[in-house]
């Protein structure tokens, strides 16, 4: 019955964990259960590959919103759905547009109004109408009883407890920057979008077994798989028009550079290269190098500087098409540590572009390769000690240089993660203040809340 959960991917609004979410779930009695984050899908494979170690069946989807206004929700029918989903979404978040209040016609994904938001125009074949528990009384006489076969329990899972909505109301004020006492009943969540047992929720929608039935259908229709860890044969296979095309581009390419990398090349430098060859064949790579190669030979070409590191050094194959500038040889470096055949996930070259011509490099990529084909990872930022400490001092009201000088308080030792809880170990005044002074002891116990989220 839960089709909306969120975590704290729902960037300034949700605050669980993945795991969290998960315990939290499998404690209140079910066995499946939606993951619909805010305009976001970036917990999704985590809690995919998570959810069966738990002992549940996980649904991908997403919580299409205006702010913090819910247009509708949709689940991911399977992966071809959840490619849509994603589609959809980043045409609006790279354009900047409202999402309209109608969803498009999604060929493997099923949408969600809910009640307060449907308008009563024509419902697809895919789409239903979500019925929260405080509007089962009301629902009767609103549009929605033009379509009474179509409803479904749609009773948002965004916090554990009062002090989750607390942590959520300290969240929204830091994301619209303002004064936790000033912060609109408009821009926050509700109370009752609290997890509530299954055996609760079923007695509340006890008087609709045809509302139960549908949404216990669409967490079943809904498959959602991924392959974690394992060599994927859903990229392009091959550089050429072949595998064995590729090996002798490869192989040419290699003996092409080796005048500039070993003009007196012995048998250790042969050997080596046949070696590495011969594996590479065998996993089928050739195709990697020479994309590799491809991309750091327009880098060249462009006098874009860049540096090829991490276990790919440990190739003289790369060494010779120059993807690196590390000699293999010289340093006694082995090519196991980056390709061997019992590795059971593909290699990955480490290649820093200078930011001049970066930009203009990943273009390249996009337009030779395809940017269906082309993907840029992000990494999360998460909220450090000091930085909730100076946030939630903001909020509070509290004065700029009594929270700076708690802030301060926290060690800040490069490259060591402090979290509060360290620091009162570490910082004697900083344990010393909060255990005499309230205004501290509250700062600290908001801040910790915080700690870890994105």
């Amino acid at each position: 019955m839960l089709l909306n959960c969120h975590t704290y991917y729902s960037f300034g609004y949700g605050t669980l964990s993945v795991e969290a979410l998960l315990d939290t779930v499998r404690q209140h009695g079910y066995d499946a259960f939606a993951l619909t984050d805010i305009n976001n899908t970036s917990a999704c494979i985590e809690t995919l590959r998570m959810a069966p170690e738990k002992g549940l069946k996980a649904v991908a989807g997403i919580d299409f919103r205006n702010g913090i206004r819910q247009q509708y929700v949709a689940l991911a029918r399977n992966p071809d759905g959840y490619r849509e989903l994603n589609e959809h979404l980043s045409r609006f978040l790279h354009s900047g547009e409202e999402l309209p209040p109608i969803a498009p016609a999604f060929e493997q994904a099923y949408v969600i109004y809910p009640m307060q938001a449907y308008q009563g125009w024509p419902l697809r074949e895919n789409e239903f109408i979500g019925i929260a528990v405080q509007d089962l009384a009301s629902a009767s006489f609103t549009a929605a009883a033009r379509y009474p076969s179509r409803w479904v329990a749609l009773q948002p899972f965004t916090f554990t407890d009062q002090i989750h909505f607390n942590t959520h109301r300290l969240l929204r004020a830091i994301d619209t920057n303002t004064l936790l006492s000033k912060l609109p009943v408009s821009e926050q969540g509700d109370i009752r979008h609290s997890i509530r047992h299954r055996s609760w929720m079923e007695q509340q929608y006890a008087a609709y077994p045809a509302l139960l039935h549908h949404t216990q259908r669409l967490l079943q229709d809904c498959q959602m798989t991924f392959e974690y860890g394992k060599l994927s044969n859903k990229n392009l296979k091959y550089y050429t028009r072949s595998y064995e095309e590729d090996t002798d581009l490869l192989r040419s390419l290699c003996m092409n550079g080796l005048p500039y990398r070993y003009p007196q090349a012995g048998p250790e430098v042969m050997n080596r290269i046949e070696k590495e060859l011969e594996v590479i064949t065998q996993l089928r790579f050739a195709s990697y190098f020479l994309i590799n190669w491809d991309i750091t030979r327009y880098a060249r070409h462009k006098n874009y500087y860049y540096v090829g590191r991490g276990s790919g050094a440990n190739s003289i194959l790369a060494y010779l098409l120059r993807i690196t500038d590390v000699n293999p040889i010289e340093l006694d470096l082995y090519f196991e540590r980056f390709i061997n055949l019992y590795r059971n996930n593909a290699p990955d070259f480490d290649i820093d572009f200078c930011q001049h011509g970066r930009d203009r490099v990943i273009q390249y990529v996009k337009d030779k390769y395809g940017k269906e084909a082309v993907s840029q990872i992000a990494t999360f930022g998460t909220m450090a000690a000091r930085a909730a400490i100076r946030d939630v001092g903001r909020v509070l009201e509290q004065g700029y240089n009594f929270v700076d000088g708690i802030a301060k308080l926290v060690p800040n030792k490069p490259g060591q993660y402090m979290t509060i809880d360290m620091a009162k170990k570490e910082e004697k005044q900083l344990a010393e203040r909060e255990k005499n002074e309230d205004e501290v002891r509250q700062l600290l116990s908001l801040a910790e809340q915080l700690e870890g989220m994105t």
